[in-house]
């Protein structure tokens, strides 16, 4: 405290006039300010995870799972189509992906990895961003399309989630930063 004694009280006064405690008042604000400012920058790492994990692992699960590439029988990926042909909002869709089931199978496995590890690892994130996006909305459109309520099914869930990464990217603890600060430099 850079202050003096108030003649009257005893109490120390700051150079504002304040008394002492207001020097406090300015600290914490201070680090609240700092904290709030660390938590906006880190505010979507979370969800970068969980969506990057969740998708490395709904691609391995299909992958490891013999029975989803089949095109017909119990957990196959055609007949899941099947089932859901009718009641989607685009039959169309699932036509176009009964034409080949195994091919569509694998397609979508290879995309929800491919997806999953560059949101995880923050690798062409947008990109990533698009791809999750684009995988959500096909299975909202689809699989999901006849839950109701709405807010049921997870797909719309996800394609909303997808979102914030789409716009904002991966701009902390991630790949595509580290190139561009690598760019920077040279």
């Amino acid at each position: 405290m850079t202050g003096q004694k108030d003649a009257g009280s005893g109490k120390a006064r700051d150079a504002d006039g304040t008394d002492g405690d207001g020097g406090r008042f300015v600290e914490r604000k201070a680090t609240f300010d700092l904290w709030r400012a660390t938590a906006s920058r880190y505010a979507l790492l979370p969800l970068r995870i969980f969506l990057g994990v969740t998708f490395v692992y709904a691609g391995l699960d299909k992958l490891t799972d013999s029975a989803f590439f089949a095109d017909t029988g119990s957990g196959s990926i055609g007949e899941m189509m099947r089932g859901v042909r009718d009641s989607s909002a685009i039959p169309a869709l699932v036509d176009l992906a009964l034409n080949n089931p195994t091919g569509f199978g694998y397609a979508i496995a290879f995309g929800e990895l491919a997806v999953g590890l560059g949101t995880l690892f923050g690798l062409f994130a947008r990109l990533a961003a698009l791809g999750g996006a684009l995988i959500s909305l096909s299975l909202w459109l689809t699989v999901s399309w006849q839950v109701h309520p709405y807010y049921l099914g997870n797909d719309l869930a996800y394609l909303m989630s997808w979102l914030p990464l789409l716009l904002a990217g991966a701009p902390v603890l991630s790949l595509d930063r580290l190139l561009a600060e690598r760019r920077r430099i040279r």
